[in-house]
């Protein structure tokens, strides 16, 4: 009797990536969402030690985007946590793997470290609102590299461990039902500020092929959020 190896997808890899986890399933939503997140951690990072502190309107602007990412993020975990570690749990347990089970505990915890972090970020902005001064901004910077520290620390083990262990147990049919999962977490709303969101520095002839493969409504929505988003984005990060 001869087995059939599933065939080996080629994936995305963005700058900061910490792995390219290969194997049979695309992990092109993942690591776009990834390159995301560092891509904005950084850019907080930047304009909170760059803006001015009389700035009032780039300091709202760096609120209302930082609810934003918070947002996204909370969506994002909230699918793993429901649909992704259960699965990679039932796996493990099934192999005995002991090691992938404590990996996968590691994970959940680390969602639980990482939203204090951003909970502060939030409130370091709105003090920064309400008293704009240099000891506020200098307690939101240290709030901010805190919260890009236990992100990028979770991201990259997530990539080194988490993704490459889905790679080689999930079958196509569970990698599906996450897929699915994960597109139906974000409503109309959050769809029209995530679309423009993950393509922001991806090269257009990636966009294209990711979006050829999505179907037109999302090449639509793309066209019709992206001046939007993109005036955001300079009037939130004009500084940094």
């Amino acid at each position: 009797m001869t087995t059939t190896t599933p065939p080996t997808h080629e994936q995305v890899s963005f700058p900061g990536q910490a792995h390219v986890a290969h194997g049979p399933h695309d992990q092109t939503g993942m690591y776009l969402m990834h390159h995301a997140l560092r891509r904005d951690l950084a850019r907080f990072e930047s304009a909170v030690r760059a803006t001015p502190i009389g700035a009032a309107d780039t300091w709202t602007a760096l609120a209302q985007r930082w609810a934003r990412f918070g947002d996204i993020l909370h969506h994002h975990h909230g699918v793993e946590d429901d649909n992704l570690w259960p699965v990679l749990t039932e796996h493990a347990e099934r192999l005995g793997d002991e090691s992938a089970l404590t990996m996968l505990d590691d994970m959940e915890a680390e969602h639980g470290v990482i939203d204090p972090t951003l909970a502060a970020v939030s409130a370091g902005f709105a003090a920064m609102r309400e008293h704009p001064c240099v000891d506020h901004r200098n307690a939101l910077d240290v709030h901010v590299t805190a919260a890009r520290a236990a992100l990028l620390d979770h991201l990259a083990h997530e990539e080194t461990e988490a993704l490459p262990f889905l790679q080689r147990v999930v079958t196509p049919e569970e990698n599906a039902r996450f897929d699915a999962a994960a597109q139906k977490a974000y409503g109309p709303r959050l769809m029209g500020f995530l679309v423009p969101w993950v393509a922001d520095e991806v090269p257009d002839e990636l966009v294209r092929k990711i979006l050829d493969e999505a179907g037109k409504p999302f090449v639509v929505l793309l066209w019709l959020t992206r001046g939007r988003y993109e005036r955001a984005t300079r009037k939130a990060f004009g500084f940094a």
